[in-house]
């Protein structure tokens, strides 16, 4: 407990580093909150185009404007957006439940696959099998993600005309019973699911395989089989739990994927959700939105790593924090 109070605190000015970082990136990038609302109406003058940079605070200097966002994010509060003047805060909260079940669902089966794709490979190294599926997940990781969406966009959805190609939700989805909603939301969730799963499905399972070949040549896995211990009994209740390292590692990064790691998917998908509420916070200059939606990612990131550390010393109790 005291290890993790102490990573938490050393958080802190980590945290402000990241937020320091993202708000002086965002204000010397080309364009202004300001353009996308003036540079459309000739009828604008110069005089209210001022007056509109003084409503949001944008004639301060760069560290004024920081601080005072500062002193808003202690109450968890990222400003009104510029596009709409609503709390940054609820939009953000409105799309969470979209993407933090787009990414639980891509998660959930990257594990389910790749953990036992990385065991059998190991388990049968060098083999038909072992090299064949080494070649599918290596092309799967170096297909681009978008193009693969595309892809899957064009077959199911335009061709075949088996699944939806956007949104979360059908036109007439207030119409149907609570059976249908749910048949109508696990189809739009296919394709965005499907094309996550595909091009993150290497790098467990790598490491998964990796970690397993190293464990199988220790002393004592040598000395179970030697006991007389089938092979599915030493796989699984003496090799498995020391290859949890490398994948508590890569599942506590992926945290902070429950948030920022949709974008693309998103975008490509029209997915209601953060990742698209980015991208065209990003596209409008909406700093407030953008700010929320880094800081969260920026805290999941953190708080990840902190998760993994913990998880070590379940992994291997021969770790101790002091």
């Amino acid at each position: 407990m005291y290890y993790f109070i102490k990573r938490i605190i050393s958080s802190i000015p980590i945290l402000i580093g990241i937020t320091i970082i993202t708000f002086f990136i965002m204000h010397i990038t080309p364009g202004k909150p300001t353009d996308s609302i003036t540079d459309m109406n000739m009828k604008v003058t110069a005089e209210a185009k001022e007056r509109l940079q003084q409503l949001y605070g944008l004639d301060k200097p760069f560290y004024v404007q920081y601080v005072d966002w500062l002193k808003r994010l202690v109450v968890f509060d990222f400003g009104n957006s510029f596009k709409d003047s609503r709390p940054a805060r609820d939009k953000i909260f409105e799309r969470l439940p979209a993407t933090i079940l787009l990414n639980v669902l891509s998660l959930f089966f990257i594990c389910l696959l790749s953990i036992p794709l990385g065991i059998y490979c190991a388990i049968k190294k060098d083999s038909f099998a072992d090299k064949s599926i080494t070649i599918l997940l290596f092309i799967s990781y170096s297909v681009p993600s978008f193009w693969l969406a595309l892809m899957f966009m064009i077959l199911f959805g335009v061709q075949l005309g088996w699944l939806p190609i956007s949104g979360l939700v059908s036109f007439d989805f207030d119409t149907m019973n609570i059976f249908e909603k749910v048949f109508d939301i696990s189809k739009h969730l296919i394709l965005p699911v499907a094309v996550s799963v595909i091009v993150s499905l290497a790098t467990l399972s790598r490491y998964t395989r990796s970690g397993m070949l190293e464990v199988l040549k220790q002393d004592y896995i040598k000395t179970a089989y030697a006991k007389g211990l089938t092979e599915k009994q030493v796989i699984f209740k003496h090799a498995l739990k020391n290859t949890l390292l490398p994948m508590i590692t890569i599942i506590g990064l992926s945290i902070p994927g429950l948030i920022g790691g949709s974008f693309i998917f998103e975008t490509i998908f029209s997915y209601p959700g953060i990742g698209r509420l980015g991208y065209e916070a990003v596209m409008a200059r909406d700093y407030p939105i953008v700010m929320g939606i880094a800081t969260l990612t920026a805290i999941l990131t953190l708080l990840g790593n902190i998760i993994a550390d913990v998880l070590y010393t379940y992994a291997d109790p021969r770790i101790k924090y002091k």
